[in-house]
């Protein structure tokens, strides 16, 4: 094989995998926690972004609708760190069960990140909330080496504020 056929196939090979198992594979970071209120009442905080700024440690702030195929304006930082701005799309917007958006840095198969809130009802009346955010791309491994345990912390301080406003108001 020549050089010209072997870096023609190793090029070829980097852009499969950036552009397409990348899309498909990558780290995670998942959290839960059960808030003592329905599903009903968290939705309501988690739905009303114009509050966040108030009692929100990790999202500052969302503009936009809540709605799929819809972009937003959210900042996030945890505290201590500097705040990020990003418009992602809405993926995702079902009224007390789920809210999915879809950032990225860049253009498509770079860095992009799936967040996710999930609420689900228990048979007791409170519900289980899971957050997490699934990243993929070219840097998804590099950049989530840099931002795990931070990203994660975030998550943790988010759920925990959100609980404790959900099971005030219920």
């Amino acid at each position: 094989m020549s050089i010209l056929t072997t870096s023609a196939t190793v090029a070829a090979t980097a852009v499969v995998v950036a552009f397409g198992i990348g899309q498909f594979m990558g780290p995670s970071i998942e959290t839960e926690i059960e808030i003592e209120a329905s599903a009903d009442a968290v939705w309501k905080e988690l739905a009303d972004t114009e509050s966040y700024a108030d009692w929100n440690p990790f999202v500052r702030s969302i503009s936009g609708n809540l709605k799929a195929g819809e972009r937003l304006k959210v900042t996030v930082g945890a505290d201590g760190n500097t705040p990020m701005d990003f418009t992602p799309e809405v993926l995702v917007a079902i009224e007390k069960e789920e809210l999915r958006w879809v950032g990225r840095l860049g253009f498509k198969g770079i860095f992009d990140g799936e967040h996710y809130f999930i609420l689900e009802e228990t048979d007791r009346g409170t519900t289980v909330f899971r957050h997490g955010e699934n990243f993929t791309g070219l840097l998804g491994y590099p950049l989530i080496a840099l931002i795990r345990e931070d990203t994660h912390n975030g998550f943790v301080a988010m759920n925990k504020a959100l609980k404790a406003r959900a099971e005030a108001s219920s």
